[in-house]
């Protein structure tokens, strides 16, 4: 149980200066956040994660912008 409760600090403390920062986290980040917790990610598995992760917006942002050139 301390574990857990150590994790979960780590999270919102995490969380606050993210919000210091200027870049809070949102609810997806939140729930990214708890997943990886949750299901035991180790480091590098939560880093391919997030790269995979962006790697997809990115593919997807991509699609958009050719779907709206292909309008004009």
């Amino acid at each position: 149980m301390a574990e857990k409760d150590t994790v979960e600090r780590r999270t919102r403390e995490a969380a606050h200066l993210q919000l210091i920062e200027g870049n809070p986290l949102d609810a997806d980040d939140m729930a990214m956040f708890e997943m990886f917790d949750r299901e035991g990610f180790s480091p590098e598995q939560q880093l391919a994660y997030v790269r995979a992760d962006l790697e997809k917006r990115k593919l997807e942002k991509q699609d958009t912008r050719v779907t709206a050139a292909g309008r004009r």
